[in-house]
């Protein structure tokens, strides 16, 4: 057809003689001259400035600036694009009307429409460029375009065209909104008079983006990158190149941080708590604190919600005149009447047909024509679908930031609740540990998921109205029924949520019961292997396990009925709605009724079940409210107390200068540098003071730990300024208590604390923050941060190389840090690396020393050492370092050996001082009480004696260790290796390599988990999956064809009644069918679950039991925990749903392909970009997010970390006064957990926005395909219909194929841990000879024979022992000598077959052990450990977990080992309670239940491996007795670490390196004085 730019049909259509103004085509040519202009001034500037300039280098967000009105002209230009687009489409559809074309009815909007785009592209790079003046350009063109406007206008209004026309309508709206550009180009002339004025305006951009650590940039982009997270790009496509970490997501804006949101709330509370005037006033509320700090966002996101909600509804009404557009073409194709074209106006015009002629030669289209055009219909659908997408993001995203905002401010208010806790309260136990971890961990979240889910709360009643409203209108009363059906439906899905959440928790009782087990047999797996008991505590650990699975199994029941519900309520709803509405009176089921009904009823199911979830969350939120509320109105410190007001003080002085809190959060710089700044200069000042005479007085004080009884009474004391005052007293008498009332921990019942007050000289009155000075305090408990040892000691002060090597050295720290892998850089805690008591208690008195202060509090810091240490502790820490030095030392102690170093001592007794002063006033007025300390005094020194004599309790502790250390050697090849793992053939180790393997989904390990299920599960999975889909879709075609038949005829004749009723049937029995198929298909899932995490964590407990002790050795003790506890969760609980939702949404997916397929086959010619689209959509989206979940993850333990770390080591945070740093360090590090969650979630919304597009994209081509085959091929309009739905469908599911991929990819991580340690090697535990082969009674006698036996750790070391050769007769006493190292130990385990015999033999009684089974020989030896373990459990279960013995027996073992009457004396005697690890014991009464062990089980052979390690002297006098008796006619074989223990012995054999040096009598090797074992004993002595 011809194409004519004012068309053709009359002679009159270039006619001018009336004015050219009166033409319209004229005037519509006039209309192109703006757009013209601003394309030819832009391009230029456009593609030659910025073009180059972002070609070489991306102009940085630094120089990025709003101008006035920014966020009103990007809306503006939306509403301008879419009227345009409105002006396109009618210009079409008044074309089509028309014999020839006329291009003025579409050019100058097309026109337009690039113009608008590309004043938008010129306005953003000149406001990110901060350059102005250019915007002239932009003023010109809008008020250019508004005058064409307003001629066009004032032409339609003078010719008779008025609002009835859908044109004149559309050219009053563009006038309307160019004038309005117009206006804000004028404001922005006005604000930065950078035309027309001689002084520019400077301005800079915000704070935020100055500070390039800033990348989360939502709050400072464009509307249309905010709308799209178009900012992310950069960052989801860099994750491909590089792991995202903390650096790359850089820093949180201001407003975002939670130092902004505490104050805000802190804010709302304060003012709250002011009204609080009289007892019965209401308390403050963290509701109301809530909405006055962030009602405006809710509100916003509730906004969004709403919107989106209503735009949710265009989808089924655009679906219902389409195809209801398509039954119409059906029945009769219409005939457009010929006289439209003679006559183009519609309406009554009085004008002469002259005029009428020259200006309106064209059809004018009305509003409802033009809304009942298919194809304007089709693109109306695919805009409100982008618009009510990106909405629905828009509220997510705002409800989200929203919440990660108000837990960041709930955190601050609960630490800096933690840091004024009164010490009562965590003492008496009303606050515990565990309390404010929950408060932390768990009520914090859930207030921040109520604000996630609250817009739903008000959105989904009116969601539900107006869906209820549109159904009614289309099906009449008939509607209800389907809604009733799911209303009814509704409080059942409450009921299943809730006992959801009930079989939730019984599952985490049963976990962390199985959790306790297991943990306790893997600390004690070496004694369970040497006893052949490790099958007994696997059958315990199996028992929880089954316990838990029944728990589990009522999840997965009632997870499997809520997925049913989900799915086969809608169609149960659907199917009632439609059997009523067809069996009434004349009712006929159109196509376009039943697929719009379809629609609404699949939007009306989603918040009607979603509501019980929110419901429930609502109600959780309340009960957290009410403990958040407890808690902050729980007692304090007293105001009295030194630190009214100094907790506050960082936050305050961030408050008053904005400067502060953007340094506040550079991680590299915390506050550290301003808190010296304020505290140091105090400092220095107060070492002059050193002529004041008293430090601390207190004056007839009582103090009370808030039980109301006094614990501290008529106290009355000094502690003397640069003194060593001593205070000492028997246990529970009041010493600690002192000190810390002295520090103001206690509440003050009556008297007065004084302080120096050091810039006068005089006593000041009571004690305030302001003047009470940091004290350095070492508690009794030590208490460590979980950092390295260096940060321990220095505490946050200035690293000074030579006062820390002073510190070091006085606490003995040397050898125990040169043990360590890292040295002073080893975290501790972390690596299972865990330190021994003493090594704890001397890093917190170095900590103490080390820091700068007057006053050092040391709380009984020799309570954990030996007394070589606690000597050397105190000549070179107390005395040398810190007297010397002049500082005010309070010393708490029981060695009073060390009085006589004393300047004062306090003597206490019951609560209250006995006397105070020197020793000699002790000595002159106090006779008895010296007297008894002398007494005490020897005594210790014997027991210093006696310590010499043998090895000292600190080289035991090196021992130990060292023994960890050397363990962990083969830890990096392991970590090496499980890395490995599941890696393919090429290592090359380059980035692409590893960013490849990053992108690759772990099908290895989903094959793996998939199999676990079993392979029946598995096939009925896959079944019953294709089945209830194909069923689906079976459902929806036999709709479509019973509404096609409908529509195309009327329902009258008798067949076709019974072709209704044939109809009716296929669809009710097709619809129990689906049912049916939706029950099976969620049973079988969560069935297949439960299945695989059995099996996996079977294989898992049977791998690790059946390990060789090397693999104990080499894989720290967390690692191994951590596959039972986060890795086996998530395979019990969280993979089978994922699995469910990724299959459902998929199937859904590709069900939705292929029927727009069969009904258009066209399409599959549009689904190529789509595809190419969405494979890198989820490619890129995949890595960022598995990421982003790991980070979020990383960051979540070191915040809870840090809050039980301050509630445990609260008392000396407040001593050292270092609260400000501590509230810093939580402040980054909930900072670095919220911007990790911030990013996850835009991240989320980044994906969610583009497959959304896409699934526009999908409906937009299945609309406009129907409707061109509705046209031109006859398509029935219930096949237009049935396409159409499942596109829509695929609109809602794309997102979830891609989130559920990416989560599952995270998930089968947990797949992947426990499947490499399936893959270890396990002991071997057959023999070659039968267990029926050995001797019921062997080994009988005791005779052991070495022939040249060689032993190693691992094929992969060098050997431990080398050709070693010794025969032992029956019952003779064997000591066993050496250095560390020299493999006496690898010897006592070669004899259970722990280690790699691969040379040689070791023959008992006649046999070779190797070829024993190993439980048969490991059952049939004893041996006693140096490290006691003891079991959970009752004694009886400690002594014989096989339960084989008699009471005589097991009463006859205790007695041996001298423990008969106090085991007698506890309640319930032998079944009397052992605490975890036996806790409750003490270490020799550890030990001596290890003897009764070895004794209950009569064997002939006994090995003790340096059993008396751990004991006291008395205690192992004991024990060599009872040896000598109990055991005298069995071979005992002793490992000694004291030399004394072994001149008693039959054979000595003394080792070096793996080889035997000594082999004789005792008496014989000492004669020899030149040899080896003498000079140990010489040394011993």
């Amino acid at each position: 057809m011809a194409l004519f730019f004012c068309g053709n049909d009359t002679a009159t259509a270039y006619n001018v003689d009336k004015g050219i103004l009166n033409n319209g085509c004229f005037v519509d040519a006039l209309n192109l001259i703006p757009h013209v202009f601003l394309l030819f001034i832009t391009f230029p500037i456009l593609f030659i400035g910025w073009g180059s300039q972002s070609s070489k280098v991306q102009i940085h967000h630094n120089t990025w600036l709003h101008f006035p009105g920014h966020s009103f002209r990007w809306i503006l230009t939306f509403i301008l694009l879419f009227v345009l687009v409105c002006e396109i489409a009618e210009g079409m559809v008044s074309d089509r009307k028309m014999k020839t074309r006329h291009l003025h009815l579409v050019m100058p909007a097309t026109m337009g429409f690039i113009a608008a785009i590309t004043s938008i592209v010129y306005y953003h790079n000149i406001e990110t460029s901060n350059f102005p003046k250019l915007l002239l350009a932009l003023f010109i063109y809008w008020v250019l375009a508004f005058i064409t406007k307003s001629i066009k206008l004032l032409k339609y209004y003078n010719h008779g065209v008025g609002i009835s026309q859908l044109r004149f309508c559309i050219t009053f709206m563009l006038v309307f909104l160019y004038g309005s550009l117009m206006a804000v180009e004028i404001s922005v002339i006005i604000f930065r008079k950078y035309v027309f004025f001689t002084n520019p305006k400077k301005v800079k951009p915000p704070e935020d983006l100055q500070d390039l650590g800033v990348r989360f940039l939502q709050p400072f982009v464009n509307l249309l990158s905010k709308a799209t997270y178009w900012w992310m790009n950069p960052l989801i496509i860099s994750a491909h190149k590089r792991p995202i970490d903390l650096k790359t997501i850089g820093k949180l804006p201001i407003a975002t941080r939670a130092l902004t949101n505490y104050m805000c709330l802190k804010e709302a509370y304060e003012e709250q708590k002011k009204n609080v005037r009289f007892p019965g006033d209401r308390p403050p509320s963290i509701w109301r604190s809530m909405y006055r700090a962030y009602g405006r966002q809710i509100f916003l996101s509730s906004t969004f919600r709403y919107l989106a909600d209503l735009l949710g509804f265009a989808g089924p009404l655009c679906i219902y005149k389409i195809v209801d557009q398509g039954s119409k073409n059906n029945k009769s194709n219409c005939t457009i009447n010929e006289t439209i074209f003679k006559k183009g106006i519609i309406g009554n015009n009085t004008m002469n047909q002259a005029e009428n002629i020259t200006f309106t030669d064209v059809y004018f289209v009305s509003s409802k024509e033009f809304l009942e055009d298919a194809y304007v219909l089709a693109v109306l659908l695919f805009l409100t679908l982008i618009l009510q997408r990106t909405f629905l993001q828009a509220s997510y995203y705002v409800a989200i930031e929203t919440g990660i905002n108000l837990r960041g401010a709930l955190l601050a208010m609960i630490y800096n609740k933690i840091l004024r806790l009164s010490t009562s309260n965590m003492s008496m136990g009303e606050m515990t540990l565990g309390q404010i971890n929950n408060l932390v961990a768990i009520e914090t979240n859930q207030l921040m998921w109520f604000l996630f889910l609250c817009p739903n709360l008000w959105a989904m009643p009116v969601q539900i109205i107006m869906g209820v409203i549109l159904l009614c209108c289309m099906l009449g009363i008939s509607a209800l029924v389907g809604a009733s059906v799911i209303a009814l439906l509704a409080p059942l899905q409450y009921f299943i949520a809730t006992k959801l959440a009930d079989a939730q928790k019984s599952t985490l009782d049963y976990s962390t019961e199985r959790l306790k087990t297991t943990s306790e047999i893997l600390k004690g797996i070496k004694l369970l292997k040497l006893y052949a008991w490790e099958h007994i505590f696997c059958d315990n650990v199996e028992k929880t396990r089954m316990q838990e699975l029944t728990s589990l199994k009522s999840f997965a029941l009632y997870t499997s009925l809520s997925m049913f519900m989900n799915a086969a309520i809608p169609i149960a709803a659907v199917l009632a709605t439609f059997l009523v509405y067809t069996n009434k009176e004349s009712s006929v089921l159109s196509s376009a009724v039943a697929f719009a009904s379809l629609s609404l009823f699949n939007i009306l199911v989603t918040p009607l079940f979603l509501l019980s979830t929110v419901v429930r969350f609502t109600v959780k939120a309340l009960f957290s409210e009410q403990k958040l509320k407890a808690f902050l109105t729980s007692d304090e410190i007293s105001d009295d107390g030194f630190r009214g007001g100094e907790t506050s003080l960082n936050v305050e002085t961030c408050k008053k200068h904005s400067g502060v809190h953007t340094k506040a959060f550079n991680r590299r710089q915390p506050l550290k540098g301003q808190l010296e700044g304020y505290e140091q200069p105090l400092r220095r000042y107060i070492r002059s003071r050193e002529t004041e005479d008293v430090s601390v007085k207190v004056t007839n004080g009582s103090f009370s730990w808030g039980s109301g009884m006094a614990t501290l009474s008529n106290v009355s004391i000094r502690i003397p300024t640069g003194q060593l005052t001593m205070i000492v007293g028997q246990v529970g008498c009041g010493k600690s208590s002192l000190l810390l009332a002295t520090l103001g921990e206690m509440l003050k019942v009556s008297g007065k604390v004084y302080w120096n007050k050091e810039p006068e000289n005089e006593m000041n009155q009571e004690i305030t923050w302001r003047n009470r000075n940091s004290v350095a305090y070492s508690a009794q408990k030590p208490w460590l941060l979980n950092t390295t040892v260096e940060e321990n000691i220095t505490f946050g002060g200035p690293f000074i190389k030579q006062r820390y090597k002073a510190v070091i050295d006085a606490c003995s720290l040397q050898p125990d840090i040169d043990l360590l892998p890292f040295g002073d850089q080893t975290e501790i805690g972390e690596r299972g690396i865990n330190l021994s008591g003493g090594q704890r208690q001397r890093i917190c008195v170095a900590r103490a020393l080390y820091q700068d202060t007057n006053t050092v509090f040391l709380d009984d810091p020799f309570s954990a050492l030996d007394i070589h240490l606690s000597d050397h502790l105190m000549q070179e820490g107390i005395l040398k370092f810190l007297r010397e030095d002049k500082r005010t030392i309070a010393l708490v102690t029981h060695k009073l050996q060390y009085l006589t170093h004393a300047d004062w001592i306090i003597a206490m007794k019951d609560g209250t001082i006995i006397r105070e002063g020197t020793l000699k006033d002790f000595q002159n007025h106090d006779v008895e009480l010296y007297e008894h300390w002398k007494t005490l005094m020897n005594r210790q020194d014997q027991e210093f004696e006696k310590e010499t004599e043998g090895e000292s309790q600190t080289i035991l502790e090196r021992k130990t260790l060292r023994r960890a250390m050397y363990s962990r050697e083969a830890k990096a090849q392991m970590d090496d290796e499980d890395e490995e793992e599941d890696e393919e053939d090429d290592e090359e180790d380059n980035m692409s390599t590893v960013m490849r393997l990053r992108t690759k989904m772990p099908w290895r390990a989903f094959w793996r988990y998939l199999t676990s299920g079993g392979f029946f599960l598995l096939f009925l999975l896959i079944i019953s999956k294709l089945l209830k889909h194909s069923v689906m879709v079976a459902i929806d075609y036999c709709l479509a064809a019973w509404t096609s038949q409908c529509t195309s005829q009327n329902v009258s004749t008798v067949t076709d009644k019974i072709q209704q009723h044939h109809y009716k049937m296929w669809y009710s029995i097709l619809c129990s069918v689906g049912i049916m198929l939706c029950l099976i298909t969620s049973l079988t899932v969560e069935w297949m679950g439960l299945t695989a995490a059995k099996n996996l964590h079977r294989n898992l407990l049977n791998k690790i039991i059946l390990a060789p002790v090397r693999f104990f050795d080499s894989t720290p003790l967390g690692q191994i925990l951590n596959r039972f506890s986060a890795d086996t969760n998530i395979i019990d609980q969280h993979i089978p749903p994922t699995l469910e939702s990724l299959t459902r949404s998929t199937f859904l997916c590709l069900s939705a392909i292929g029927v727009l397929t069969f009904v258009t086959p066209i399409f599959l010619v549009a689904l190529l970009p789509f595809g190419v689209a969405f494979y890198f959509i989820q490619k890129y989206f995949r890595v960022a997010s598995k990421d982003l979940q790991e980070l979020d993850d990383s960051t979540q333990l070191p915040l809870l970390c840090h809050f039980s770390e301050t509630a445990e080591g609260l008392t000396t945070i407040r001593a050292f006064r270092h609260e400000a740093r501590f509230k810093q360090r939580m402040l980054e590090l909930t900072d670095a957990n919220n911007i990790a969650y911030l990013f996850l979630s835009a991240a989320n919304r980044w994906l969610e926005v583009r497959t959304d597009y896409l699934g526009a994209y999908i409906v937009l081509l299945a609309a406009l395909a129907s409707i061109a085959y509705s046209n031109y091929k006859d398509l029935p309009s219930g096949l237009v219909g049935f396409g159409l739905t499942y596109a829509l469908t695929v609109c809602n599911y794309l997102n979830w194929v891609v989130r559920n991929l990416a989560d599952l990819e995270v998930q089968m991580g947990a797949v992947k841990k426990v499947n490499s340690f399936l893959n270890i090697e396990s002991e071997n535990y057959e023999g070659t000879m039968d267990p029926s082969q050995v001797p019921a009674d062997w080994p009988q006698q005791g005779e052991i024979k070495i022939q040249d036996l060689c032993v190693r750790y691992d094929p992969t070391l060098k050997p431990v022992l080398k050709h070693v050769k010794a025969y032992i007769t029956p019952g003779q006493k064997v000591g066993i000598c050496g250095r560390t190292g020299s493999g006496k130990s690898s010897l006592s385990l070669a004899f259970f077959r722990m280690v790699d015999i691969f040379e040689g033999k070791i023959v008992i009684d006649g046999i070779d052990i190797c070829k024993l089974p190993l439980h048969t020989l490991r059952s049939r030896l004893s041996i006693i450990l140096q490290d006691p373990v003891l079991f959970s459990g009752s004694i009886r279960f400690n002594l014989d977990p096989e339960c084989k013995c008699t009471d005589d027996r097991l009463w006859e073992a205790l007695e041996i080992a001298q423990l008969k009457n106090m085991v007698k004396s506890l309640p319930g005697g032998l079944n009397a309670m052992v605490t975890e690890g036996g806790e409750n014991f003490s270490v020799g009464q550890r030990q001596l239940f290890s003897l009764a062990r070895a004794f209950v089980r009569k064997s002939s052979i006994l090995i003790m491996d340096e059993a008396t390690a751990s004991i006291d002297m008395a205690t192992e006098s004991i024990l060599q007795k009872v040896v000598m008796t109990a055991f005298a006619d069995r071979t005992v074989v002793t490992i000694a670490h004291r030399v004394h223990t072994i001149l008693t012995a039959d054979l000595v054999i003394v080792m070096k390196r793996g080889n035997i040096l000594e082999y004789d009598k005792p008496e014989s090797l000492l004669a020899h004085e030149g040899g080896i074992f003498a000079s140990f004993v010489k040394a011993d002595m």
